[in-house]
């Protein structure tokens, strides 16, 4: 994945920011004209020039260029189906150890937000496979990698169709899954992914987050799963006046990992008894089995 530096050239997307924080991107072309409600900004007068540069526009007013960075970039993208936001992003990339060279399997590709970010992380000789149903939302994902990127990268494979029905022989180190029903694809990551592998959930709902959790613990090959969230509170800071700011980008979605077990081995079984009532009798997901065992004695 190529990232940009050097010199502004045609072509080049930017960032331009206004004093109030107002920004806007636009694609550097020979020639060309950005009208903003405080007049008219020369295309080249930003073509040639560092970035961090800042500009006046035929009414004198200033702003800030700079080429956007990843995490500005997904936010502001054409979006088919809605994005993964780069606190979600941050942590998949993090909690899920995408690795330099790592080969990732993604379901589903959505905006390509979560591709972009994955096909960073892996660099030139990992690979990323992302499958997504929806053949507009894939033509979506292309154009916004490709915005993205500068390129349509050689590590990434997009296909349009079911990630279940990915080969039989398929072999990755992690797997990410941001769909509806992805307890339906443990079966694929008991399979696909090597020993100490990871499979990490994106899921927004709590009925979610449990059917997934129990399937995988009703599976058996994989380790305890680990679920959280991430709530993110920006600060307002002004002199004295320095307080945490009113708005807050608080619940997106759940996120969940687990890891694969080597060949022949199964899930240790858990030590402490679940809440009571946990498993009662208006649960109908999964059992584990340890759990039924337990309740045999």
């Amino acid at each position: 994945m190529t990232v940009i530096t050097g010199p502004f050239r045609a072509g080049d997307w930017v960032r331009i920011t206004d004093p109030k924080g107002r920004k806007h991107n636009i694609q550097l072309q020979d020639g060309a004209e950005y009208s903003t409600k405080k007049g008219q900004l020369r295309h080249d007068d930003i073509i040639g020039q560092p970035e961090g540069i800042v500009i006046t526009s035929s009414l004198d007013f200033p702003y800030q260029v700079f080429r956007p960075l990843l995490f500005e970039y997904v936010v502001s993208m054409p979006r088919g189906a809605a994005i993964i936001y780069p606190k979600d992003a941050a942590q998949i990339v993090v909690m899920a150890d995408i690795f330099p060279g790592a080969r990732v399997l993604e379901a589903g590709a959505g905006s390509g937000s979560l591709s972009s970010y994955l096909l960073r992380a892996v660099g030139p000789t990992g690979q990323v496979t992302s499958y997504e149903l929806r053949e507009e939302f894939a033509e979506n994902a292309t154009k916004n990698v490709s915005q993205s990127t500068g390129e349509i990268p050689e590590t990434w494979n997009l296909i349009v169709g079911d990630v279940k029905d990915a080969p039989a022989d398929l072999e990755v180190d992690r797997i990410i899954l941001d769909m509806v029903d992805p307890w339906n694809c443990i079966p694929l990551a008991a399979r696909s992914l090597v020993p100490g592998g990871i499979v990490c959930a994106y899921v927004a709902t709590t009925t979610q987050l449990s059917r997934f959790v129990e399937t995988l613990r009703t599976e058996g090959t994989f380790t305890e799963p680990y679920a959280w969230e991430s709530l993110i509170r920006e600060w307002h800071l002004e002199g004295l006046a320095v307080r945490p700011k009113h708005a807050m980008n608080g619940h997106t979605a759940f996120l969940v990992t687990a890891r694969k077990l080597a060949p022949g081995q199964k899930s240790m079984p858990r030590t402490r008894r679940p809440a009571p009532g946990a498993y009662g009798p208006d649960y109908t997901g999964p059992r584990p089995a340890d759990l039924e065992a337990d309740d045999a004695n």
